[in-house]
């Protein structure tokens, strides 16, 4: 990452790398007209959650249908029985002379037995019914980002999070390789990768799952679950919390901290202006600093000078445990990004919104 920094930036790591050491602040001084110095107080960083050892096993919860999906039956010794149905939004279907039969929930052995029972009042005896499933709707993973073929995929049954980042192809390459022979980079930031589900993040490491094939960090998916894997070369930074427009900044220039929440179209009322946070790093292991932004305002702090994908969030109310000032954070980051990628991924026109989460960190 360093190689495709500035040299101001560069340094900036270092220092923050020293931080990381165990520094319990820090101070540096970029070059430009952009800003003069950056004092960070409260400098820390959390080691990665480590995941419940459930995510790894195999979903025992038989596969039940819904509507969308596509199932064949027929009577056993008659084949002019046999046709495929849809399951419908109401979560019925409808086979011979059967009404609508509510099948949403069932496994295919209830289904099956269902439409048995059901099909004896038409016929001289019990029918053995058999029942196969065609087509799966109503059970997705989405997967969209920086992937071959990204997008929102069937799941007919158990499936890994590394064996879904396959089915989409993998994260794209940028195009650019070490030599002939060398593998292409990849252009997805495997830093801040993420799972949603339900809407709160799974704090897999996806460094750790795709570079170093650690299996540890290998979940089963479930229905519903969200991955995505942003750009590795997009120069934003994130502006969220108690600022008018929430969202993405260019940063291409080298932004200022004052300039970057401008761009956001600055702070709302409510906003508690003296514990501005930056975040840095990986989701798996961020680094986080909070800065007074209303001395900076006075003229009585230094502005901060920031870095491609940092995270600034404006807080609605002071912090109480840094760790969970944190989490706060990044759970809003994912759901906002979550949010916009999942709209955009179903609507190209779709605006975006921002997550707001008003708790006291």
């Amino acid at each position: 990452m360093a190689s495709r920094l500035s040299a101001p930036v560069r340094g900036a790591c270092a220092l923050l790398a020293l931080a990381l050491a165990g520094c319990s602040s820090l101070t540096r001084t970029p070059t430009g007209p952009a800003a003069q110095a950056v004092a960070a107080t409260n400098l820390a960083t959390t080691p990665a959650p480590p995941l419940d050892p459930a995510l790894l096993q195999v979903p025992s919860d038989p596969f039940t249908l819904g509507p969308g999906d596509r199932i064949g039956i027929e009577f056993v010794g008659d084949l002019s029985s046999r046709t495929s149905v849809e399951v419908g939004p109401d979560g019925k279907i409808y086979f011979y002379l059967l009404p609508g039969l509510d099948v949403w929930g069932l496994t295919l052995p209830q289904a099956r037995d269902l439409i048995a029972t059901k099909s004896e009042m038409f016929l001289r005896k019990k029918p053995v019914v058999s029942i196969t499933l065609l087509e799966v709707d109503s059970k997705r993973v989405w997967l969209l980002g920086h992937l071959n073929k990204p997008g929102i995929f069937p799941m007919p049954g158990p499936i890994t999070l590394l064996e879904a980042v396959a089915e989409a192809g993998g994260p794209t390459p940028s195009g650019e390789s070490n030599g002939p022979g060398s593998p292409r980079t990849a252009t997805a930031d495997l830093q801040r990768s993420f799972v949603l589900r339900r809407g709160l993040r799974i704090p897999v490491d996806f460094e750790r799952l795709v570079l170093e094939g650690d299996l540890s960090q290998n979940i089963y998916l479930q229905p519903g679950d969200f991955v995505y894997l942003p750009s590795a070369t997009a120069q934003t930074v994130h502006v969220l919390g108690a600022v008018e427009l929430a969202g993405a900044v260019s940063s291409g220039g080298g932004l200022t901290l004052v300039q970057t929440i401008a761009s956001a179209g600055g702070t709302i009322k409510d906003a508690y202006l003296t514990h501005v946070a930056i975040v840095r790093g990986s989701l798996a292991h961020p680094t986080i600093s909070v800065v007074d932004y209303q001395a900076i305002l006075k003229g009585t702090a230094s502005d901060v000078l920031l870095e491609p994908h940092d995270i600034v969030y404006v807080p609605y109310s002071p912090y109480r445990t840094l760790t969970r000032y944190l989490d706060l954070i990044l759970q809003t980051f994912v759901e906002t990004v979550g949010v916009n990628e999942g709209a955009h991924a179903v609507d190209s026109h779709a605006g975006s919104v921002s997550a707001s989460v008003q708790v006291a960190p």
